[in-house]
């Protein structure tokens, strides 16, 4: 699993987040965890397969800007992830 965090231009409000996380959601069926920030121009979330393209083009098509992706993998985390790490 993967986390993917991306800084978008473009977001004014929370329902610009909304829209965002919607379009995320849209072109990676599979994400969890889908977060946005007007704030900090961001949105994030974990996804199983590389889908950073896909949901990139589905942001853009929105009228948003993608200035930027990372994506690391992801850990989880909490006292319970620590005892049973593989």
């Amino acid at each position: 699993m993967y986390e993917v965090k991306l800084k978008i231009e473009g977001m004014h409000c929370g329902m610009c987040e909304a829209h965002v996380n919607d379009a995320v959601r849209k072109a990676a069926p599979n994400a969890q965890k889908v977060a946005s920030s007007a704030a900090k121009g961001e949105t994030t979330f974990l996804c199983e397969e590389d889908c950073v393209e896909a949901v990139k083009s589905a942001i853009e098509e929105m009228g948003y800007h993608v200035l930027s992706a990372e994506t690391v993998p992801y850990e989880k985390k909490g006292f319970f992830a620590k005892l049973f790490k593989r």
